[in-house]
């Protein structure tokens, strides 16, 4: 599309350049170039969440907030305002950017590596004579191959229990709305995305199409954890997750599942980015409707009352404090 190649060119010229060209990153200029398609893809999402999702979940919310509860609404404000720092550090490219400065060497060093032993340059896509051709096809492939790559990750962050005391700050929300996505520990997203990139250099995805995966799977993923009452019915919940398919994800577990302990891995069900299929075929999903209150249960008094932050730093000196055995 021309008018985003000329939007992209812009924000490259005027916004981003002059930053690295201060920074001395001269050798970097076509990365800059791919940072500036992060950065269109990003604003976008945020226009999406701000002018679309965030009415429909006051339109129809899956937990309601009394208007008339000043203090309620207090705690409300209180619990998203870091959700929200999170998503701006993300959506507008911050935290890809430290990442991008600090370990692009490595990874620049360890791929050379893995060249010189023998790893094969190729796409996955032209494994299927003509694929490559069709846009919307070879979009569709990546897609299916990333989808269940964030199915596999998020698995293994509930699975693994040194991961998990990381991934229980984005469960610690009990006030789920469509900024929650990426209320994260930085240490967990620095992980994840290091598989991603990885998994799409050895596979061969072009840096648009890559940008084009993850915006999608973002912006889907700010729709599953809206505070939203919403199913797309017996079939549709079943061919795409929905917020009350990931709601049971991040349900606090009913009296009979909860097991006491969370220092170790705590399995779950719905791990799903944007398709149920790979809980159906590992026997991870969970179809039964309603929606739960979110949460963990050691939050509450009764249960230890542990403390997950309510701000930030908070949350993240917390998240490694969990990680060393000492909170």
């Amino acid at each position: 599309m021309e008018w985003l190649d000329r939007l992209q060119q812009g924000v490259f010229e005027h916004l981003i350049l002059p930053i690295m060209l201060a920074m001395g990153l001269d050798a970097q200029i076509e990365d800059g170039y791919v940072g500036a398609l992060w950065l269109l893809a990003g604003l976008a999402q945020l226009a999406v969440v701000a002018l679309v999702l965030s009415p429909l979940q006051r339109w129809k919310p899956a937990e309601r907030v009394d208007d008339r509860d000043a203090g309620a609404k207090a705690a409300l404000r209180t619990a998203i305002r870091p959700d929200i720092l999170y998503t701006l550090i993300h959506r507008l490219g911050l935290f890809r950017a430290v990442l991008f400065i600090s370990l692009e060497p490595v990874w620049s060093a360890a791929l050379g590596l893995l060249r010189t032993w023998g790893l094969p340059s190729w796409h996955l896509d032209s494994l299927w004579p003509s694929v490559s051709d069709v846009a919307w096809v070879s979009f569709l492939i990546y897609l299916l191959v990333f989808d269940f790559l964030g199915w596999l990750l998020h698995w293994l962050q509930h699975r693994w229990g040194w991961w998990w005391q990381l991934h229980a700050l984005h469960h610690s929300q009990r006030h789920m709305t469509v900024w929650t996505d990426n209320r994260n520990h930085l240490l967990d997203d620095v992980l994840h995305d290091l598989v991603f990139v990885f998994v799409g250099l050895v596979i061969g995805v072009a840096p648009a199409q890559f940008v084009a995966v993850v915006a999608v799977m973002q912006l889907m993923e700010n729709l599953s954890h809206a505070n939203l009452r919403l199913s797309f019915g017996h079939v549709g919940d079943r061919l795409l997750v929905s917020p009350m398919f990931h709601r049971r994800h991040h349900a606090m577990e009913l009296p009979e599942e909860f097991h006491g302990d969370r220092a170790a891995a705590v399995r779950g069900c719905n791990y799903g980015v944007l398709f149920p299929f790979w809980d159906q075929l590992f026997g991870t999903a969970d179809h039964r409707e309603g929606y739960w209150p979110t949460g963990l249960r050691d939050q509450l008094p009764e249960h230890g009352g542990r403390d997950y932050g309510q701000g930030f730093w908070a949350q993240q000196r917390l998240g490694l404090m969990r990680l060393l055995g000492r909170a």
